[in-house]
């Protein structure tokens, strides 16, 4: 099965790796932080705008591949501090529709550029 980069101006790899890659009918989404494109930094205004920006980083690069959050099959959130989860739980509502994607949530002890949530996800052409 071949597979293909995902890649959106709006949203650029801090490393050696691609933004998303699709193969087949999966689309995979390496986790995003809450950059802004335009100025390569954090937005500011606290954890629900971080979690903002990422979910908008991914929604860039959903539709890049021609796809949005009605084919997200699952999530993964990474979080610096587990007390922010109600918060990204909030933002996180207003993307996904029932039936809710799969999601995990993971405390971790850091993440790039000291941002305080990453989002990552997969999603199939085939579902809506």
């Amino acid at each position: 099965m071949a597979k293909h980069a995902i890649t959106s101006p709006a949203s650029r790899p801090i490393g050696p790796y691609s933004p998303g890659i699709g193969a087949g009918d999966l689309v995979f989404l390496s986790g995003q932080i809450g950059l802004e494109a335009a100025t390569g930094k954090l937005v500011d205004g606290g954890i629900a705008a971080q979690a903002r920006q990422c979910l908008e980083n991914l929604k860039v690069l959903l539709e890049a591949a021609g796809l949005g959050f009605e084919h997200v099959l699952k999530t993964t959130i990474f979080l610096t501090d587990m007390g922010n989860f109600a918060a990204v739980n909030e933002v996180y509502r207003a993307f996904v529709r029932e039936p809710y994607p799969a999601r995990s949530t993971v405390a971790v002890a850091g993440l790039p550029l000291g941002a305080a949530v990453e989002i990552e996800l997969i999603a199939s052409r085939s579902a809506q």
